[in-house]
């Protein structure tokens, strides 16, 4: 029996592009085009890519806030597409978020007691009579005093209010949580504190997370594994170690020549992508990254390259490596 919380198998999610006078369908943003990984319990997944690669696509979409295309979301074993509403409902509070934005995803009209404990309510967690010191334990476990409860988010610092989406999530003892690119809207010195908040909860509560990051650097921090995804397609996946030792994929080499070295004298090797990434909606034939690799070839431009085992554990979609 697998040990996986989460398995995302073949994961299409496109959105349609409709136009003319009677709004007809004509064509398709292939946001996820096809993409498979897993998740083991208490272990965290990173997630990396340029903007627009379908990140927080896969994020919303392994969590049924958008429909699926195609595809299989597994979760302990059940695929969540298939389940009906009333059992949807009490999986809820096991599956979780907490958004990239922390000014905009807080309700400015409620206090912070009641944006943690709104939920909790509603899905009955815990008694009635153990509400209050129940919020009160979760506000702590995030670093936010119980005095807070009565204030609105605007009283807030940025780092704060990302505690606070933090403390909603746990508030509703969930197994498994995405964070969408929940630091890039902090100052550095806050981030830290917020990462290592996550690494202390997901150790204390057995937390499972799928973290989704634009900065290489805390995502080698964070994570266990890493997957980077391109135009719709994960590209590479590895173990953390694996993947930052050995890239392999052109665009991971890419991706990580920009991660900065804290040293004046060592001399960065940057590799410079010429190009834009193509449209989601009109992809490249063959390898969709061809149009922007240094190390494109004839077969490249016209045939899709499959995804190759090339040691145990760490897969790459290139025909380098056929």
């Amino acid at each position: 029996m697998s040990s996986a919380v989460l398995e995302v198998k073949n994961l299409k999610k496109h959105f349609p592009i409709r136009s003319g006078l009677f709004n007809r369908v004509v064509g398709q943003v292939r946001a996820i085009d096809g993409v498979s990984f897993s998740i083991e319990k208490g272990k965290t997944m990173g997630l990396v890519g340029e903007s627009g690669c379908g990140k927080t696509t896969v994020g919303k979409t392994v969590l049924r806030l958008h429909d699926k295309t195609e595809g299989s979301v597994l979760l302990n074993g059940k695929e969540i597409f298939s389940i009906k509403p009333k059992e949807l409902r009490k999986l809820r509070p096991k599956i979780q978020i907490v958004f990239q934005d922390p000014y905009s995803s807080l309700s400015p009209r409620m206090p912070v007691g009641e944006i943690i404990g709104e939920a909790v309510r509603e899905h009955n967690i815990v008694p009635p009579k153990d509400f209050d010191a129940y919020i009160t334990r979760i506000m702590k476990s995030c670093g936010l005093h119980e005095y807070h409860k009565d204030r609105y988010p605007h009283e807030f610092s940025g780092g704060q209010r990302q505690r606070i989406c933090i403390a909603r999530a746990l508030a509703l003892d969930p197994e498994f949580i995405v964070c969408d690119e929940p630091v890039s809207a902090l100052d550095v010195s806050i981030q830290a504190q917020i990462i290592n908040l996550l690494e202390e909860l997901q150790q204390e509560y057995k937390l499972t997370y799928l973290f989704i990051s634009h900065d290489l650097s805390v995502v080698q921090h964070i994570s266990d594994t890493v997957g980077v995804m391109y135009l719709g397609n994960m590209v590479e996946f590895a173990t953390k170690d694996d993947i930052f030792a050995e890239p392999l994929h052109p665009y991971t080499k890419a991706l990580f020549s920009a991660i900065p070295v804290p040293d004046p004298t060592v001399k960065m090797e940057r590799i410079i992508l010429e190009g834009s990434i193509p449209s989601p909606a009109n992809p490249p034939s063959g390898c969709k990254f061809h149009t922007r690799c240094r190390d494109c070839m004839a077969k490249c431009k016209t045939e899709a390259p499959a995804e190759r085992e090339i040691k145990p554990g760490h897969t790459v979609v290139c025909h380098l490596y056929d």
